[in-house]
């Protein structure tokens, strides 16, 4: 029987057809994605039946109740970003479900709250965003869960993996939010939360071995004869998978500095080729970079540290020099709050030992700011420090995604991108952002790049005919060129409106001329623009939005999809404009403005992605 020869349970000939038809263009994430979204329906689906016809008195029964009715069931639950927290999701639900356990694993996004209450055991994996923010396809599962809404959660058990970044001051917040929340609920844990940085994966197949292992013991009544010894996350090693850790090497076509001379920033086009890798994308999702350090850090800072960069060391298993694992494996420019207490130790500077702890924590983000990682260890050398050593400070090296700029329809096997590239002077050196000087420096024609597609299903365009408005702020507008390439491509009659924002009219108008191109096509509708620098008032892109008010309300109330990508500051602006909007040009209350603008997001109809 092949991937796609089956006749499932009822299924009619047309069901079938169509799951087929899907299937057959899915690469392995968005499998995973969807595997995760249908054991969503299931247990969905499963709970609802289980009330049957007449419901208890109070709509629905707690999870206590529910729990004496029959066996226990766990339901998963990830908000991810970059797809780490779905993947563990599956592995503990894989695992939870080898040893005979009913497990759903289901997105944040797509989970309906009012459920929460019925569930029996509740696992929770949930990356952090920034400074101690949710995933932003999770903001509403917190919203509810931090809520006066909540419910009481008695005789509900529950764990929480929380991914995050040690760069951070509030590391892996948006777990110890959750775990302390349905503790105050009422909830009872089944395992202490467990933090994971970066290189998350001993640390999360520890917790999925130990979570595993206390519900197996518990819900057999430590009758079952079943091991939970091999439950940690397996990883698929064929040669045909393409991700973070097994990535492609595409080949530069261009790259080339976008803006106009003159302007206040670099910000750069960059097209390769990813032919023969079996990648495949659509406008909206978003291709992962492997970067490589600066050479010049790396050759700065092994002179530093009077390390050979021939000196031999295991990372993950492999043996490579200490120069390969400066470039390629960790993060060695911005030092984290790790590297300040294992540099304080080994060189026991009184100015370093002074920024440990939590109370510290004002100063020590401010000291990390004007000091870099070879900053530190210029001022406070170490005296002998083997390669072991000094990495064991270091966080590994963390891919960067960035908005796909064009359409596999349009330009196949192509992936185009639009990078603002970072550049500032530190202690008398320049410096460059990891990637974003990666990408401008070490990647000129001809050069490879490890890439992988990071799939965003929840960054789509609507049917052809469906009307779109576009909001983006500098390299947001990355997307909407895929999307106009696509509906090009496709020969789409909908209706477009972008709305575009940067600094400086004759030095920032990105892709000026394909957009005047496409308004003479016809195929983008209308294009509205907004730039910060010209006049003596700064206006931004909501400013614009604010000014055609009438006219967006209008789009709105005609079925059009609208989209947000730029900067994380703004999707808050935005949507607080549109909330504005709809109470003037609408006559909507407060509550009511927010009720439309809730279900223009539960319809896919008001999608954001920021960076």
């Amino acid at each position: 029987m092949t991937a796609f020869d089956f006749h499932g349970p009822g299924l009619t000939e047309e069901q079938r057809r169509r799951i087929e038809e899907l299937a057959s263009t899915l690469n392995a994430e968005q499998a995973l994605w969807l595997s995760g979204y249908f054991a969503g329906v299931d247990h969905r689906l499963r709970q609802e039946a289980s009330l049957g016809e007449a419901p208890l008195l109070g709509g629905q029964r707690s999870g206590a109740e529910a729990a004496e009715a029959g066996p226990r069931t766990v339901t998963i639950l990830y908000g991810t970003e970059t797809g780490n927290s779905a993947e563990l999701a599956s592995a503990l639900g894989t695992a939870l479900k080898d040893l005979g356990l009913a497990a759903s694993v289901v997105d944040m996004a797509n989970y309906k709250t009012r459920q929460l209450k019925n569930e029996h055991d509740v696992l929770i994996v949930t990356s952090t965003h920034g400074e101690g923010d949710p995933p932003a396809t999770a903001l509403d599962f917190f919203e509810y869960v931090e809520g006066g809404k909540a419910p009481s959660l008695s005789g509900i058990r529950y764990a929480v993996l929380a991914l995050g970044d040690s760069t951070y001051e509030q590391y892996c917040e948006a777990g110890k939010r959750l775990d302390r929340r349905l503790a105050e609920l009422g909830a009872s844990r089944v395992a202490e939360r467990v933090d994971c940085d970066v290189d998350f994966e001993d640390a999360a197949a520890e917790w999925i071995q130990t979570v595993a292992s206390k519900l197996n013991e518990s819900n057999s009544g430590g009758t079952s004869g079943r091991a939970a010894a091999a439950v940690a996350p397996q990883r698929d090693t064929s040669a045909d998978l393409i991700d973070q850790r097994h990535p492609f090497q595409a080949s530069v076509i261009d790259n080339f500095v976008l803006t106009g001379r003159g302007s206040s920033k670099e910000t750069r086009h960059i097209e390769m080729s990813i032919e023969g890798s079996g990648l495949s994308f659509e406008p909206g999702d978003a291709l992962g970079i492997i970067p490589r350090n600066d050479p010049k850090l790396v050759e700065g800072l092994i002179e530093t540290l009077h390390i050979s960069p021939d000196a031999e060391l295991s990372v993950g298993g492999k043996t490579m020099t200490f120069g390969r694992a400066l470039s390629e494996e960790y993060e060695i420019m911005s030092g984290t709050t790790r590297f300040i207490n294992q540099w304080a130790e080994l060189t026991g500077a009184e100015d370093l030992i002074a920024l440990r702890g939590k109370d510290c924590a004002e100063a020590r983000n401010a000291f990390l700011y004007d000091n870099h990682i070879v900053d530190i260890v210029r001022r406070y050398p170490a005296g002998d420090c083997d390669p072991e050593t000094f990495v064991a400070g270091l966080r590994t090296m963390r891919p960067r995604l960035y908005s796909v700029a064009s359409s596999p329809s349009f330009a196949p096997d192509e992936v185009h991108l639009t990078v603002a590239t970072v550049r500032f002077e530190l202690n008398g050196a320049a410096r460059s952002g990891v990637a974003t000087g990666y990408l401008a420096d070490q990647c000129g024609p001809n050069a490879t790049v490890p890439v992988y597609i990071q799939p965003n299903p929840r960054f789509r365009l609507p049917a052809d005919n469906a009307p779109v408005l576009m909001i983006g702020a500098g390299t947001g507008v990355a997307p909407y060129r895929a999307f106009l390439q696509e509906r090009e491509a496709r020969g789409a009659p909908g209706r477009s409106w972008l709305i575009f924002g940067d600094r400086n009219f004759h030095t920032d108008f990105l892709y000026q001329t394909e957009w005047q191109q496409w308004l003479k096509d016809e195929l983008l509708t209308r294009m509205d623009v907004a730039f910060s620098r010209d006049g003596q008032t700064k206006r931004y892109v909501q400013h614009r939005l604010a000014e055609r008010g009438k006219d967006v309300f209008g789009w709105l109330e005609e079925g059009a999809s609208l989209y947000v990508c730029g900067g994380r500051e703004l999707a808050p602006a935005i949507h607080s404009t549109l909330s504005d909007i709809l109470k003037q040009e609408g006559g909507y209350s407060e509550v009511q403005a927010a009720e439309y603008l809730g279900e223009m997001q539960r319809n896919r109809r008001y999608q954001v992605d920021v960076y």
